[in-house]
């Protein structure tokens, strides 16, 4: 009985979102808050029919989190149809680097001196917090490939980049939970570290989207073979990059944002100065097979279809993710409502974020309105939970789990927050552009 209830629930949410879909676009809600708030009557606050334990399913929240991130990073690696090579790369690599590492330090700051936290939790609860979500993002970022917003480029890219970057952060703080590191060598190797990690993963993962993508296209074109199956190409390459930088010793989720963008450009080399779309017109049924062979459309229709299978990954992705939180929430609400949760929020999100946007996007082309944009919608989701989760698995002696209602009143407070005003505000700044431009 109990499983035929988890199959009515679960099958009721699903379509009850899939016929709301529209009608939430037009509302000042995210899809994301309506999972959180169905996971949080499913925990042990209403229905009780979700328990989850800490740090007994440590472990499954953590995988289950990483695995929405790689598809997300994957997708958004796709949608960022511009030359890697362009002006505006520059400006997510300015947020996803240096915004991090000033977020990181504020926020390391923040947990030692108001929160009085040892050092090593409060660089974890930084790393955790610092990092953009790339899951949650539909309504911020770009909105088909070649989209060259500067707001949402801007974010997009960042999110595809600080969740990898703030890897070597949250293994120091683990580090530093378990022990001292003493003199400057080990210092010099963490810096050593990360260099290797970003440069190692980023090509790992280019290498590998670019090499796959012209070999699947040449074996179509030229012998008729590996044709369809695009979601077993898709996940195998999500795999492939992400255990090639694992084996590197790489930040693997660069890899799979690498790889992602690599696939893109690949088709946008080919497709020249049209879009994909443009390239393929309109496929019918019995035209798929003339589209994937064909030298001049092949990369544009299996680009075209990953990304379709990969959207639709995501979705499934954040109904997990959300509702699991919620669920989590549910749990921990008595250990969210504190003042050290308040100061959390507020330093984070009104703050430290619009502080470390502003601070490293100085000196760029960016108009004032945009700044502000770009240094409020910065959401925090799905990599903020497997980074905590991260550190609780490998520090588990540490006390780390008090971090936990700190992390989930984020992960809220960026939930309600952005999902009531990420619409109107795009739409707002989809007006002023409009208008900028005649």
């Amino acid at each position: 009985m109990r499983e035929a209830i988890w199959f009515l629930i679960v099958g009721g949410l699903l379509v009850f979102m899939g016929l709301a879909g529209t009608t939430l676009k037009r509302l000042p809600l995210s899809a994301a808050m309506v999972y959180i708030a169905f996971g949080y009557l499913l925990g042990p606050v209403a229905l009780g029919m979700v328990q989850l334990h800490i740090p007994g399913d440590v472990r499954l929240l953590r995988v289950i989190a990483e695995i929405g991130l790689l598809i997300s990073l994957f997708s958004v690696g796709l949608r960022l149809r511009i030359e890697p090579t362009n002006a505006l790369w520059r400006l997510p690599l300015r947020l996803g680097l240096l915004a991090m590492v000033l977020t990181i330090a504020g926020l390391t700051g923040v947990g030692v001196v108001l929160l009085h936290l040892d050092l090593g939790a409060a660089l974890i609860l930084a790393a955790a917090l610092a990092p953009t979500d790339p899951v949650l993002a539909h309504d911020v970022r770009v909105r088909e490939p070649g989209d060259a917003d500067t707001v949402r480029f801007t974010l997009s890219g960042e999110g595809g980049l600080n969740d990898g970057a703030a890897y070597p952060f949250a293994l120091l703080g683990i580090v530093l939970c378990v022990s001292s590191p003493a003199g400057i060598f080990p210092w010099l190797a963490f810096a050593a570290s990360v260099l290797w990690g970003i440069a190692a993963g980023v090509a790992s993962g280019w290498l590998l989207g670019y090499g796959t993508a012209r070999f699947v296209a040449y074996m179509r074109t030229r012998y008729h073979e590996s044709l369809g199956l695009e979601g077993f190409f898709t996940l195998g390459l999500i795999a492939l990059s992400y255990g090639v930088a694992l084996l590197l010793g790489a930040y693997a989720f660069l890899a799979v944002f690498a790889a992602g963008v690599a696939l893109r450009h690949v088709e946008h080399r080919t497709s020249g100065g049209q879009s994909a779309k443009e390239v393929l017109g309109a496929v019918e049924g019995d035209e798929i097979p003339d589209a994937a062979t064909d030298p001049a459309r092949a990369q544009a229709f299996m680009t075209e279809t990953i990304m379709g299978f990969t959207v639709e990954l995501e979705r499934i992705a954040e109904v997990t993710l959300m509702v699991l939180t919620g669920c989590l929430m549910s749990q921990y609400w008595r250990e969210m409502m504190s003042w050290q949760s308040a100061v959390s929020v507020v330093l984070l999100l009104f703050i430290i974020r619009p502080l470390a946007a502003r601070l490293s996007l100085a000196g760029a082309a960016v108009k004032r309105r945009e700044r502000r944009l770009i240094g409020w919608l910065g959401l925090r989701g799905a990599g903020s939970l497997f980074y905590a989760m991260f550190a609780l698995e490998r520090a588990p002696q540490a006390g780390l789990d008090r971090l936990i209602p700190l992390v989930l009143s984020v992960i809220a407070a960026s939930v309600v927050l952005h999902g009531l005003s990420a619409t109107p505000l795009m739409q707002r700044h989809g007006r002023q552009v409009y208008e900028d431009n005649g």
